[in-house]
C-alpha cells in the first residue's frame, strides 16, 4: 500500500493492523480488504455527486416568471 492511501484512509487503522498478532498472509488480506472498501466508498461518493449534478441541471431550470 502506498503512503498516500494510508493517509487517506487513516494511519491509525494501518498502525493497528500492523501491531495485531497475525500471519503476514492475514495481514495482507486485511490491508487488501481495507483498500477495496475505500475504493467502493470512493465510487459511491462519485455516483452520489453525479446524481446530485444531474438533479441540479434537471430540476432547477430558471423560469421566465419575474
Amino acid at each position: 500500500m502506498s503512503k498516500e492511501i494510508e493517509s487517506k484512509i487513516g494511519s491509525t487503522i494501518y498502525t493497528r493492523i500492523h501491531t495485531i498478532n497475525m500471519s503476514e498472509t492475514q495481514r495482507q488480506k486485511a490491508l487488501n480488504a481495507l483498500y477495496e472498501a475505500d475504493l467502493i466508498v470512493d465510487g459511491l461518493v462519485w455516483v452520489a455527486k453525479k446524481i446530485e449534478q444531474l438533479g441540479d441541471r434537471s430540476f432547477l431550470k430558471p423560469s421566465l416568471k419575474n
